[in-house]
Parts: structure tokens; C-alpha cells; sequence
């Protein structure tokens, strides 16, 4: 069984957010150990602190980092696949290390620090998304993933 960790910026304020989080770690749950780690958004007033916020927040998330498996961080700008790719490459990837950790920046994006930690940089979508949603996205992408590897029907 593998192992996925998320470490996300920011609560699941909303119960809809909450709810499809949960369904989709319990489809994963087969196949999978998820923990999600929530970290606490620095607040701001103005993006004129936005490099001020990063580096708090990249403070916080490096204290979870153990240095174990791969690292992704998932960036507007970062490699991008499709679902079939995308199952190849989480199956490669975790059959060598067998754990993955996803990070989920706020809104202001990732100090550069996190990047550089990182393994390697993700894009779910050229188009940019509320991180609560983002959280989401790549649970249901993971069970994706997943299930086409395990040639379960899911993708069609």
C-alpha cells in the first residue's frame, strides 16, 4: 500500500469541500494510506507582503517535510499531464519510494524555498483554482490514477 501525504495551506471551510474530500479518501482507502496535513493560512491585507507570507508559510510546511519519498508541489506553472501520464507516472514513482508528499500552497503560491525542496513541480490544469478545490482535484485525480493502473472501471 502506498502512501500519500497532502500538506495544504488553509482549512476545508466548506462542508461540500469537506464531504468530497471524504468520499474520495475512502475510495483510496484500498489502495492507499492519505493523511492530510492542514496547515495554518498567514493572514494578509494587501499582496504587497506576498513574499513576507510565503516565507511563513514555507516555514510552517518545511516542519513536515522529513525528507522521505518524493516531493510535489503543485504549481499553476508546473509539469503538466494527462490522467493516463499522470497514472504512470504516480505508478513509477511510488513503486520506488512507495510515498508521495503533495503540497498545496495558499493563495499567494510558494516561496522559493519549497520549490527548491521540491522533487518536482505539478500542474492539474493550465487554469487556477481556489486551493480548497485544488485539494479535491487531486484526490479525485489520485483515485484516478489509480484505478486505471489497477485497470478498475473508472476512466473511460
Amino acid at each position: 500500500m502506498i502512501h500519500i501525504r497532502i500538506i495544504a495551506i488553509g482549512k476545508q471551510k466548506e462542508q461540500y469541500w469537506r464531504d468530497a474530500e471524504k468520499a474520495y479518501t475512502t475510495r483510496l482507502s484500498p489502495y492507499a494510506k492519505i493523511d492530510i496535513i492542514e496547515i495554518k493560512e498567514e493572514a494578509f491585507q494587501t499582496t504587497d507582503v506576498r513574499e513576507h507570507v510565503r516565507e511563513k508559510e514555507a516555514e510552517k510546511i518545511k516542519k513536515y517535510l522529513d525528507g522521505s519519498g518524493m516531493v510535489v508541489a503543485l504549481t499553476e506553472s508546473g509539469t503538466r499531464m494527462d490522467s493516463l501520464a499522470f497514472s504512470a507516472w504516480l505508478t513509477t514513482r511510488t513503486a520506488t519510494t512507495g510515498k508521495i508528499t503533495f503540497l498545496i500552497g495558499g493563495p499567494l503560491g510558494f516561496h522559493a524555498s519549497i520549490l527548491d525542496a521540491a522533487t518536482i513541480t505539478l500542474s492539474l490544469s493550465d487554469l487556477t483554482f481556489p486551493h480548497q478545490m485544488v485539494r479535491t482535484l487531486l484526490l479525485e485525480q489520485l483515485y484516478r490514477a489509480i484505478t486505471i493502473e489497477k485497470g478498475k472501471q473508472y476512466h473511460y
